[in-house]
C-alpha cells in the first residue's frame, strides 16, 4: 500500500503562529497561508491566529496549540534575517528545533514557515515578491499532511 497525502478540502481547524517581529515580512506569509487554506475549503472560521513576539516564541506556543486537540494542524510562521552576530544561529536553530519537537511530542503537523534568509531583500521575495509565498506553501504541506495522517493506519 501507497500513503500519500492530496489537497482536498481538509477536515478540521486550523492555527496560525505568526511572529510580530519583522512583521512587515510575516503579515505576508499570513496573508498565503489564509489565501491557500481558503483555496482548499478552509472557511476563516475554521482559521485561528495567535500572534508571539518572535520567532524563538513560536515553538511553545505551536505546541500548546497542537497538544489542545482542536486543530487538525498548526502552522508556523516567521522570519529570522541574518545579522552581524551569531544571535541569528541560536533563534533560527532554537526555533526550528523546538518546531519540529512540538511535532514529534503532540502528533499533531506543526509545520515550518519560518523564513531564515541572510537579507531582507530575500526575505520579501520568499514572502510573494519573486519566490513564492512560503506562508502559501506551509499551509498547502498542513493540507497535505492533515489528508496524509488521516489515511495512516490507526
Amino acid at each position: 500500500m501507497i500513503y500519500e497525502g492530496d489537497f482536498s478540502s481538509p477536515v478540521g481547524r486550523f492555527a496560525l503562529v505568526a511572529a510580530r517581529f519583522n512583521g512587515f515580512v510575516v503579515e505576508q506569509l499570513v496573508t498565503g497561508a489564509t489565501d491557500a487554506l481558503a483555496r482548499h475549503g478552509v472557511a476563516a472560521d475554521r482559521i485561528d491566529l495567535a500572534r508571539v513576539p518572535g520567532s524563538f516564541e513560536i515553538p511553545l506556543v505551536a505546541q500548546k496549540l497542537a497538544q489542545s486537540g482542536k486543530y487538525a494542524a498548526v502552522i508556523c510562521l516567521g522570519c529570522i534575517i541574518r545579522g552581524d552576530t551569531d544571535h541569528y544561529d541560536h533563534v533560527a536553530g532554537g526555533t526550528t528545533s523546538g518546531i519540529a519537537q512540538a511535532a514529534l511530542a503532540t502528533g499533531v503537523p506543526v509545520i515550518f514557515g519560518v523564513l531564515t534568509c541572510d537579507t531582507l531583500e530575500q526575505a520579501i521575495h520568499r514572502a510573494g515578491a519573486k519566490a513564492g509565498n512560503k506562508g502559501f506553501e506551509a499551509a498547502v504541506a498542513a493540507i497535505e499532511m492533515v489528508n496524509l495522517l488521516a489515511q495512516l493506519p490507526k
